[in-house]
């Protein structure tokens, strides 16, 4: 193992302490192919499945395999109306996994994250009965100010330009607190307690997964 694994280790087993005494569940996968295996093996065969817009999932396979897989896959993409999307996040509500990524994961073990619509949020907060986080290694900030400039200034824009949104940050890569129809970062979420314990679980990967 090398230095930078090393580091990768250490870093786990602190912020898996801090995750727990959130009431939330941690694990650490050197790889993405470790993080996919894992994820899976969280999800009984013939579940409900949803999930939030999230590049970390994809990234890791993750979203493929359970479109592939023997679950009951609630199809977002399907949805072309506003009320359509409402109905999918209605259905969300009750799935049993809820598969997510986040925008960054402080040192002290809390999420922080922005969203638009904010369906990806809501489900964070209530619904589903066990939510599944993947985490890169480069998602990790020192606390939530570091974690939401992260959020707003690294993940949003990015997020603005692959979904074509009308935004100061699409054009300057920046946020400019803006109140734009399509505003990325409608909602500042922090998750910093689970009352439910373990129904986050949090799969930080040792790699650079997602932005």
């Amino acid at each position: 193992m090398g230095y930078k694994e090393d580091n990768y280790l250490n870093l786990s087993k602190s912020l898996i302490k801090k995750l727990e005494k959130r009431n939330f569940k941690g694990y650490f996968c050197r790889t993405a192919i470790e993080a996919l295996e894992l994820a899976l093996s969280l999800i009984p065969s013939g579940a409900s499945v949803t999930h939030g817009g999230s590049e970390s999932i994809k990234e890791i396979g993750l979203l493929d395999a359970v479109k592939n897989g023997d679950y009951q896959y609630i199809d977002r993409s399907l949805a072309k109306t506003q009320q359509e999307k409402r109905e999918v996040v209605a259905q969300g509500v009750l799935a049993h996994t809820f598969l997510t990524g986040t925008n960054a994961i402080t040192m002290d073990g809390e999420l922080v994250n922005v969203d638009g619509m904010s369906n990806r949020v809501a489900l964070m907060c209530f619904g589903p009965e066990q939510v599944i986080v993947i985490a890169g290694i480069n998602k990790v900030v020192a606390n939530t100010d570091a974690g939401v400039y992260r959020a707003q200034n690294i993940a949003a824009p990015v997020n603005a330009i692959r979904l074509s949104a009308k935004t100061p940050c699409y054009d300057t890569g920046n946020c400019a607190q803006c109140h734009a129809d399509d505003c990325m970062c409608a909602n500042i979420v922090i998750t910093r307690h689970s009352r439910i314990p373990d129904r986050i679980k949090v799969i930080l990967v040792g790699e650079n997964i997602g932005y």
